[in-house]
């Protein structure tokens, strides 16, 4: 383990003397009755047998973020997110990690219901649900189990369970809020209100709306290939810089409402949805006119050049429109000693990719210059019923809890064709213009269709109390799926009670996740032509039943198999305001999901692909697919705190977290996996990363200081020249806010986050475009901002 830095090391220390969750924890939130991890419905965080966060809704609200990812990576060390500027798709659906492991192996929950997959497979194929459709304002607590329960929820609850738990409360609350970077630009506006009513005897009705307006960042220095461009044409204007580096711009507006509606006595109908609209827009690569292959000229289109439309070159603008939308309805009430819940949801997210600034060349003037380039959509259908009833059993302490259930899911990936010339070769190839919307080649009437699958599942969850002090949770689920087949997994924790104040917990699981109808059968090709056969050709990912993916050994997919182990100990002093947890993790992956090598189609082959009668195998030229690829083993430590105390006249609270966080490959099930790989997915998150926190709150008045640590990570690129393997440095960030109570209704915050400016050490890989920091870091690379917030209840 490598050593600390003097923050990090303070942080344990706070945390080991003072749940992950850092200040999200504070002392009295170890008390609150949890509904993530169990069954049960009288369980606080310290009772619970597996690691649970509660992160409250005043942490939510004090980081600027309008992201909601973003605001958990300032509570939960363990929880990682890249911002990832010019890499498609996924600079407006960012992957976010728990414990370092992919995306699609964390279980979001909405008020304990699974909410659907984003319609983006992203980095190694992961698709998971995006964080950012939901707006925290509409939230009213996050519980966060580090830990793996597919044995309890099914499919993804790998790396553990995110559950957010919507705000029911009556009242009326609103607020305003804007922030800027010190470089002047990345301006945020947002603003939303909620409004709560009661319904009947225990009921409610809350709708929540939010808008964000956010501009785009850059830290960007010219091109050398743009300035040598400029020097070489002096009449030309060439901007400066010719593309941008940075955060997207993004607008989004977001809706929740949740409702609870006593029937009888015994019935309660209940519901939540879920609305967000979203654009964002981001820069691609410069275009040089001296260099790049649209400009040649082609007999194609006599007396036309791309220099009549680009004359000092092009960077494509590339963006999505996304609509996503959640509907989830059910009756839940008691019968014969039973809890019963009935529940049906409706789940959709469509990403509809659009790029302008740029040509299909191959088509010369015919071409436009914007192009719908394709849309994606993921949409789920769930219904479930699950039972639930304390036991009276005489060897044990206390009744035990049975809880069973079944569940039926239907998943359909489709893809949606874009524009035709965004992806056809026009007249203008036989000269070496290039085919396709330049810079992202539109999705094809070939690569166009919908595909679903259907899973069928059963669970039971027994909670025993052995005695006052011991307990045991044992769960056993059953899935069965259309695709790939079917599995039985199992979990067993269990916790002791030392004394009053402290406890030791364990638990052991298997899980999986198993693949989605998108990585099944998807395809992500495009097309061009051989400037010396004249023969098109196609190249790109190929769906792994594609029978060329199988001539190269593709073999279908099955899901991603886990075993985790953890154990650790929970300290609380009530009358000291005093919490704590320290605990171990162990998790074990097989047959994780990568892209496979490219394969060169050579002409021999194609010959043998097409005498076998195997479809599209004339133009193929090189193929890649989805694949089982490597094992791996993740093991870390979470050590997290909080104390509340009396100073002077007012309170103050410190609160503390830690992660430590270690993943090896154990096994390549390809040989052609590169070293790049590895270490992209050894090294490529930090290994140690805290925070600790100061707030204290005297009268009218609040102030926080916040603390950020992350340690050192490592970027692995491939160059043609050379692999670059580049590890940055250890990054500290330091926030403040003030808030003060200008009315008992109305509460003003002045904030900075990162306050010194703090930037990493800039990269080598692309710099050559313009790079300054690498757009694979973990943390934002745009410096410190200020921010100002006004928030009003009623």
């Amino acid at each position: 383990m490598r050593l600390l830095s003097t923050v990090a090391w303070s942080a344990i220390v706070v945390a080991m003397a003072t749940p992950a969750g850092a200040e999200a924890v504070d002392a009295t939130q170890v008390e609150d009755v949890i509904v993530t991890g169990t069954r049960r419905v009288d369980r606080t965080a310290f009772e619970s047998a597996a690691p649970v966060d509660v992160i409250s809704e005043s942490v939510l609200e004090s980081s600027v973020s309008d992201e909601l990812m973003e605001k958990l990576v300032a509570a939960v060390p363990s929880f990682n997110v890249q911002r990832l500027p010019a890499a498609d798709g996924q600079a407006f659906v960012r992957p976010a990690t728990l414990r370092g492991l992919s995306p699609d192996q964390t279980l979001v929950l909405i008020n304990g219901k699974r909410r659907h997959r984003s319609a983006l497979l992203g980095g190694r194929g992961a698709q998971g649900a995006d964080l950012g459709q939901i707006p925290s304002f509409a939230i009213k607590r996050i519980e966060v189990l580090r830990d793996g329960a597919s044995a309890q929820y099914g499919s993804d609850a790998i790396a553990g369970v995110i559950n957010l738990i919507l705000n029911d409360q009556a009242g009326v609350s609103a607020f305003a809020q804007a922030s800027q970077y010190y470089e002047g630009d990345g301006r945020v506006m947002e603003g939303g209100v909620r409004a709560g009513w009661t319904l009947g005897a225990g009921g409610h009705l809350v709708a929540t709306l939010t808008y964000t307006d956010s501009e785009a960042t850059s830290r960007t220095r010219q091109r050398p290939d743009a300035i040598a461009f400029q020097a070489a044409n002096p009449t030309l204007a060439v901007p400066n810089p010719v593309q941008r580096w940075g955060q997207p711009d993004r607008d989004a507006i977001r809706f929740v409402i949740d409702a609870a509606l006593p029937l009888n006595e015994a019935v309660e109908l209940y519901g939540f949805a879920t609305y967000t609209d979203s654009s964002g827009v981001t820069d691609f690569n410069w275009r040089n006119p001296s260099t790049d292959t649209s400009y040649r000229n082609s007999a194609a289109f006599p007396g036309w050049n791309l220099k009549q439309v680009y004359p000092v070159g092009f960077a494509p603008k590339f963006g999505q429109d996304e609509t996503d939308y959640g509907v989830n309805l059910g009756l839940r009430g008691e019968l014969a000693g039973w809890s019963w819940d009935f529940n049906a949801s409706l789940g959709e997210d469509k990403i509809d990719y659009f790029i302008r600034d740029t040509i299909n060349a191959s088509f010369g003037p015919q071409s436009p210059t914007a192009f719908r380039a394709g849309v994606l959509t993921q949409r789920e259908q769930n219904l479930n019923l699950d039972f639930a009833r304390p036991m009276e059993l005489s060897f044990l302490a206390e009744p035990a809890n049975l809880a069973l259930g079944v569940e039926r899911r239907v998943e359909t990936y489709k893809i949606g064709a874009g524009d035709r010339m965004s992806y056809e070769v026009g007249p203008g190839a036989p000269a070496g213009l290039p085919s396709g919307s330049n810079g992202f080649p539109g999705y094809s009437n070939t690569q166009a269709g919908s595909w679903d699958q259907t899973s069928y599942a059963a669970y039971v969850d027994l909670d025993l109390a052995w005695t006052e002090a011991f307990s045991t949770d044992i769960a056993v689920r059953y899935e069965d799926f259309s695709e790939f087949g079917s599995t039985t997994d199992g979990k067993i924790a269990m916790r002791y009670e030392l004394t009053p104040n402290w406890a030791i917990r364990a638990a052991a699981s298997t899980g999986f996740r198993a693949p989605t109808p998108g990585q099944l059968n998807s395809t992500r090709t495009s097309q061009g032509l051989d400037t010396t056969t004249l023969q098109l050709f196609t190249a790109g990912r190929l769906s792994p039943s594609n029978p060329v993916a199988k001539f190269f050994g593709s073999k279908a997919l099955q899901a991603e198999t886990s075993k985790n182990l953890s154990f650790g100990v929970v300290y609380r002093n009530s009358d000291h305001g005093l919490t704590a947890s320290i605990d171990y993790y162990r998790v074990e992956v097989e047959d994780r999901f990568a892209v496979s090598q490219n394969f060169t189609v050579t002409p021999a082959i194609r010959a043998q692909l097409i005498s076998l009668g195997v479809p599209g195998a004339d133009s193929l030229t090189s193929v890649s697919y989805f694949t089982n690829s490597f094992d791996t083993r993740t093991q870390g430590i979470d050590a997290v705190g909080s104390w509340k105390t009396k100073m002077g006249e007012g309170d103050l609270t410190l609160t503390a977290a830690y992660n430590w966080n270690d993943t090896k490959v154990t096994r390549f099930k390809l040989a052609e996996v590169s070293n790049l790989a590895r270490v992209n997915i050894e090294d490529g998150l930090p290994e140690h990363t805290g925070n600790l926190t100061a707030t204290y709150a005297f009268g009218r008045f609040e102030g926080m200081v916040r603390a950020r640590y992350f340690g050192d990570w490592t970027d692995a690129q491939f160059q043609s020249s050379a692999d670059l393997i580049q590890t940055f440095g250890a990054r500290t960030f330091f926030d403040v806010s003030l808030s003060a109570a200008i009315t008992d209704q109305v509460k003003l915050t002045l904030g900075a986050e990162n306050l010194f400016d703090k930037y990493p050490d800039e990269a080598t890989f692309q710099a050559s475009r313009g790079l300054i920091y690498s757009r694979n870091a973990v943390y934002d690379t745009d410096g410190g901002l200020y921010y100002v917030r006004l928030n009003a209840s009623f």
